[in-house]
């Protein structure tokens, strides 16, 4: 009787794993269809063939779910998947800007200010996330937030074009106008010459 309760066991043992290795081929497969599918702009139809394989604890699927949503313009489903994701993995930086996007498309921006914010407390030197908050405080006129986050960015990268040019146009408007000017200048070695960075030059004189 021990042996055939042995006996049992692996046949189950191995049931388990060719019923797990189905499912792996199965989700491969539908990935790859998806990707067909979505390079013809079929994003409803890939988002179908992803949800034949739908698993709730599966990170991946979610996540491509969240994507191929997004893309059919379909932005609180696509948010959903998003943040079904993070739940998996709360660590996780690329689910929670894949989130911003359908977040813009709703113009939830308090929303999307809390995303970086979240990004930031556990990546503090995230460039991206530091700029792109930065842009939002730049718009809200709140320059002394937005000072410390381009500020952050440039003395990780002082020749980045993008935070050097928003980096000037912060301290101008701080009244710093010497810091500035050499900022601007900075920038018109990258970009010799830069409509943004020449007018906030002339501004200056």
């Amino acid at each position: 009787m021990e042996f055939l309760k042995k006996g049992n066991i692996v046949i189950i043992f191995f049931l388990v794993i060719s019923i797990n290795l189905q499912a792996q081929a199965d989700k491969i497969a539908a990935f790859k269809s998806s990707y067909v599918l979505e390079s013809k702009g079929q994003y409803k139809k890939a988002v179908d063939v992803v949800k034949g394989v739908y698993s709730e604890n599966s990170y991946e699927i979610n996540m491509r779910l969240a994507w191929l949503s997004y893309q059919s313009g379909l932005f609180t489903q696509s948010a959903a998947y998003y943040q079904k994701a993070i739940k998996l993995m709360p660590y996780s930086e690329e689910a929670k800007f894949g989130l911003i996007y359908p977040k813009a498309a709703l113009a939830k921006w308090k929303e999307i200010e809390t995303i970086y914010l979240s990004i930031l407390k556990i990546s503090p030197n995230n460039t991206i996330a530091n700029y792109r908050l930065g842009l939002i405080y730049y718009g809200r006129k709140n320059y002394v937030a937005a000072y410390k986050l381009f500020k952050k960015v440039v003395d990780l990268y002082p020749f980045k074009y993008d935070a050097l040019l928003m980096y000037a146009w912060t301290n101008l408007q701080l009244g710093k106008s010497s810091a500035a000017k050499i900022l601007f200048n900075k920038v018109l070695l990258l970009s010799p010459s830069d409509k943004s960075a020449n007018e906030g030059l002339k501004l200056i004189k």
